[in-house]
């Protein structure tokens, strides 16, 4: 690491503003560089304070937990830092840190740290000082973005700016990059308490569009290309995760996505204010509506990002699913050798093996996958410049061509623009589609569930022909009940999901003429069912599946015992002689293996041999 190339760099970061160059020489000699991939914690609220680190590159998320979900505070960027409260104190930490991209820093140890207190006692107060300041900032910041949520405007002293809409003029916390319709949208709908930060993918797609609209309409000529490239840089970051703790407004609200749209309008207008210079609220220079939102309406913006978050999400529950089903097959070939009964209605059927039945289930899983990607096909049409209601009022000639074309490099989709923009303004078919197929998928899961639960029942006076992998003590009474946990919590999140799609299809049905309003619940229900779907598969996956063992010789016994297998006797023994057996096996509790051999009709070993598992796999079983 070279000392002058490191102190350059700490020179240009924001925390160290005005640290003397001999400070900063000191510094570099002693600070080690670090790099932090996408999604990888710096540190976990409650964890000891071991370092401070300088963020050279990248981006990083502070969170704090809320009801078993992380609740992104604030985004840092280059020039910031992060962990310095180290410097003021050795409290547990209070938040956790998560890279958002990846990130380079250069880190100080909380040992150095103290070696800076002896030996450097003016560098150590340097950093002090710049620790209070930044913890002061961030303070506000987070406030800005908890207005409307519980808490209320100025709780840590913020300053405010004055910005004005239709209805008047309202203070906006100044540390917020949204604006007043942003707030209002937070007064309004206090509703599912799951604001849009919550979709991390459904605020990414939002960016997409304005930054992909923003292109397409300097192309056009109808948007400065300063402007524009402001607004590109913008969208750019919070594609990239920064700023997404600004996306404040509920899921669900009224105005048909109005609210959606103006936060990130909002948000990307201060941000673009920001980068090039200005305060933000000066929309004189860059404005919501007239810049950011230029050749738009929410009723083309709404539901394009929609598709793209779920596009997005939909291919990450395929890779758990593809996951899960590869768990059943692997243990497919495992139990492959494991006779056992087949049951219909509940009732002894006909003999198969443990792998067939784990076989199956995989392959039922992977032929959801399958129609979950010819849903994606269909979300892939979008109706960006259409405007309002399809006629493409205020945008210009050329525009829906241009933004489709910018939009589909930024995401790297094939996207195609509907044919008729009135038809697919109004029309939500391809979600109703896309909830069907989560429907499919919740149904077809959580039937396995139940053979899950089934087959592993017992210990002892159940069916008891797998174990699944004990996660809890089952009973605050009964000493020694483990209960089938996982499967239990997978049924649970695809009974949500079959109720959610009853929610899509009123929804969409509800649409009335050029436009349906009820698309924010729509979403909200996809991007959740999604969600949880994805989470679901990952749970039983890893935390059942994989652990599944199998009692084969309890199978066995069921095998001998049961009066099924003579019909795997109809090709030796015959029809008459086959219900025959099967009679007296009934009528005195004996075993078919028993009948069959005292009545000389086969022996042991031709027994065995026809209900070798290797014949379960053959021809006959096709």
């Amino acid at each position: 690491m070279n000392p002058v190339t490191t102190r350059d760099r700490l020179r240009q970061a924001q925390f160290l503003e005005g640290v003397t160059d001999s400070a900063l020489h000191q510094l570099a000699h002693l600070v080690t560089p670090v790099t932090y991939e996408c999604d990888e914690l710096l540190f976990e609220e409650g964890s000891k304070r071991e370092f401070l680190a300088i963020i050279i590159a990248g981006a990083v998320a502070i969170e704090k937990g809320r009801n078993g979900r992380p609740v992104r505070l604030v985004t840092l960027g280059p020039g910031e830092a992060v962990g310095e409260g180290l410097l003021l104190d050795e409290l547990p930490h209070g938040t956790s840190a998560r890279a958002v991209q990846r990130t380079e820093a250069y880190t100080l140890t909380a040992q150095q740290i103290r070696d800076l207190v002896k030996d450097a006692p003016t560098v150590y107060a340097a950093l002090v000082s710049r620790a209070a300041r930044s913890i002061s900032q961030r303070l506000a910041a987070t406030d800005a973005t908890l207005v409307g949520r519980g808490r209320t405007l100025g709780f840590t002293g913020a300053r405010t700016r004055r910005e004005h809409d239709l209805l008047g003029e309202r203070d906006v916390p100044d540390d917020a990059l949204y604006g007043v319709q942003t707030l209002r949208a937070m007064e309004n709908f206090p509703i599912t308490g799951t604001p849009l930060r919550d979709f991390p993918q459904l605020v990414e797609a939002l960016a997409a569009v304005k930054e992909a609209a923003a292109a397409a309409n300097a192309e056009l000529g109808l948007l400065d290309k300063d402007i524009a490239a402001a607004i590109g840089r913008a969208a750019a970051e919070i594609r990239a995760g920064r700023h997404h703790e600004h996306f404040v407004v509920d899921m669900i609200q009224g105005g048909a996505g109005t609210s959606t749209n103006m936060n990130a309008n909002e948000v990307i207008a201060n941000r673009a204010l920001e980068l090039r210079g200005f305060e933000r609220g000066d929309y004189k220079q860059i404005h919501p509506n007239n810049h950011v939102n230029l050749s738009q309406s929410t009723n083309d913006v709404y539901p394009t990002a929609v598709k793209l978050a779920l596009h997005g999400a939909i291919e990450k529950l395929r890779g758990a699913m593809s996951q899960l089903a590869a768990a059943f097959l692997a243990k497919g070939e495992e139990f492959a050798a494991m006779i056992k009964m087949g049951r219909t209605q509940l009732q002894d059927a006909v003999p198969m093996t443990l792998g067939q039945e784990f076989t199956a289930f995989g392959h039922t899983i992977l032929e959801d996958v399958e129609r979950l990607g010819e849903a994606q096909a269909l979300i892939r049409e979008i109706n960006m410049g259409a405007t309002a209601i399809g006629t493409g009022i205020t945008a210009p000639p050329g525009y829906a061509a241009a933004v489709c074309r910018e939009l589909s490099r930024i995401t790297g989709l094939t996207l195609i623009t509907a044919p008729d923009l009135v038809e697919a303004t109004a029309d939500t078919g391809a979600f109703v589609q896309l909830s069907g197929v989560l429907k499919r998928c919740a149904v077809k899961l959580s039937k396995i569930c139940n053979d899950l639960r089934l087959l592993s029942s017992g210990p002892r006076a159940g069916l008891g022909e797998i174990n699944l992998p004990p996660m809890q003590p089952g009973s605050s009474i009964m000493p020694g009940k483990v209960n089938p946990v996982i499967p239990e919590v997978v049924n649970q999140v695809c009974f949500d999901v079959i109720g959610g799609d009853v929610t899509v299809t009123i929804a969409a049905e509800g649409g009335q003429l050029q436009l349906n309003v009820f698309e924010p619940v729509i979403a909200y229900r996809l991007l959740r069912s999604i969600e949880t779907l994805e989470n679901g598969c990952v749970v039983l996956r890893q935390r059942c599946v994989e652990g599944i063992t199998a009692n084969p010789q309890r199978m066995r016994q069921f095998v001998e015992q049961s009066i099924g297998i003579v019909t795997a006797l109809l090709p030796v023994i015959g029809y008459e002689r086959a219900t025959s057996v099967a009679k007296e096996a009934l009528e005195t509790g004996k075993g078919v293996y028993d009948v069959v051999t005292s009545r000389g009709l086969m022996t042991r070993e031709q027994l065995d041999r026809v209900l070798d598992p290797a014949a379960m796999t053959g021809e006959s079983t096709r």
